[in-house]
């Protein structure tokens, strides 16, 4: 929890002993003064005001915190901001624009990939770090032979998103939204 909203005279961002650290997100770059302890997580909601990213479940288990840092989908519950320092961070407010969704975004929308929405913004940028390592052709758990390219199967999306739990079911609607975007890459 943030001492900001405690300490309505310290200016966001900065914290008695705090650590200078500057993050890259959505193509802009800040400066913060934070607490070591402070997560990635926190440090987007409480210090940046991107509420995009969820917290969930604060241990890792759920990927409602999913982000993409330096090009590679991580849970920003489970890393501190400070170890960031210099990284290239994506949340979801930078993916797309309300006028211009990502393809990815169009496809949830379009898919009903979404019931509540809490978890869509994590599934929607672990979404597109699946396509991501598919198409780079890193092996997951189901790819067949460790030597040839993995396909975009059903098999595979499954296995690559199951950090990414939606508590609605709306799992085959992900799974067809992934799978229309992964058709227009082709």
């Amino acid at each position: 929890m943030s001492s900001i909203a405690t300490h309505p005279g310290r200016q966001p961002g900065r914290q008695p002993g705090g650590v200078p650290t500057r993050l890259r997100v959505n193509n802009r770059d800040h400066v913060l003064e934070l607490d070591p302890r402070t997560t990635l997580l926190d440090a987007l909601r409480e210090h940046l005001h991107l509420t995009g990213t969820k917290k969930g479940c604060d241990q890792g288990q759920c990927g409602a915190c999913t982000v993409i840092v330096n090009g590679r989908r991580a849970n920003s519950c489970l890393t501190l901001a400070v170890m960031h320092d210099g990284d290239d961070i994506t949340t979801v407010e930078g993916l797309g624009t309300p006028e211009a969704l990502h393809p990815m975004q169009k496809a949830f929308v379009e898919h009903d990939g979404f019931q509540c929405g809490y978890c869509t913004p994590g599934q929607i940028l672990s979404a597109v770090c699946v396509l991501g390592e598919i198409e780079a052709g890193i092996p997951s758990h189901v790819t067949g032979a460790l030597t040839a390219a993995p396909t975009c199967s059903d098999a595979e999306i499954r296995e690559r998103m199951s950090g990414n739990i939606c508590r609605c079911a709306a799992y085959p609607n992900i799974i067809a939204a992934i799978r229309e975007v992964a058709g227009g890459r082709s």
